[in-house]
């Protein structure tokens, strides 16, 4: 599905445009064409995404849930370009 429609045209929850217009408020200077880990996984970056994610409580039914991503966007899901987060 993901791969045979334009992202433009894709929506996963009724309220995408909601979290990408709160994602974009929140961390306005995160790259996320190529991630550093650091942004996502360590103390102060969890200080954020904690309340941003629970935003989304009773909102997106798997909120909380987390995701396979790929650090380099550019680069195929490899062992070492894939983090969970």
């Amino acid at each position: 599905l993901i791969s045979s429609v334009d992202p433009k045209f894709l929506n996963l929850t009724k309220v995408d445009d909601q979290i990408y217009s709160e994602f974009r408020e929140t961390f306005k200077d995160l790259k996320i064409d190529v991630l550093d880990p650091e942004e996502l996984k360590s103390e102060p970056a969890k200080e954020k995404w904690r309340p941003f994610c629970l935003r989304f409580e009773g909102v997106v039914e798997d909120f909380n849930y987390g995701t396979l991503l790929r650090l380099d966007c550019r680069e195929g899901y490899t062992e070492e370009n894939t983090i969970f987060g």
